[in-house]
């Protein structure tokens, strides 16, 4: 019986990495770019661009709006955001649930934004976590798009 999990995926995108990034970074613009999906974003404790600070995220998933607060990771170097899970509906399931967005320029016009989820389900009976990684890909496919069409 495994418990503990990681799963993602890898895609290939035509933005810039560092613009990719640096969106996490700031995720207030997120919900007017990827309304479909992400419903708000508020910051509870800290800043936007700050390492630590905590967030709470309002998203849609099927015909579900969930909730997220997440303490956000920044690793500037390998432009990565982490969102470290500290409250929300995944913790019905989920015992910790921490998602990675992570994005490196591959050339002059693609980038590969590797995107995962590290968890542990409550028990054996928790399907993992597949559709969280479906709504990452989501937000990254209308982040792409948003600045391709700039």
């Amino acid at each position: 019986m495994v418990l503990h999990g990681k799963i993602g995926t890898e895609i290939e995108i035509k933005a810039p990495a560092d613009k990719l990034y640096n969106m996490f970074k700031s995720a207030h613009l997120i919900p007017n770019i990827s309304n479909t999906h992400i419903k708000g974003v508020d910051v509870h404790e800290g800043d936007w661009e700050t390492h630590g600070s905590i967030k709470i995220w309002k998203y849609e998933l099927g015909d579900h709006v969930g909730i997220f607060k997440e303490q956000v990771e920044l690793d500037d170097e390998n432009k990565a955001a982490t969102l470290k899970g500290l409250e929300g509906e995944v913790f019905k399931y989920y015992k910790s649930f921490k998602g990675v967005y992570k994005f490196t320029q591959k050339d002059e016009s693609t980038c590969i934004a590797n995107l995962w989820i590290e968890y542990e389900k409550l028990n054996e009976n928790v399907e993992a976590p597949d559709r969280y990684v479906g709504l990452m890909v989501k937000l990254v496919q209308d982040l792409d798009a948003h600045f391709l069409g700039a």
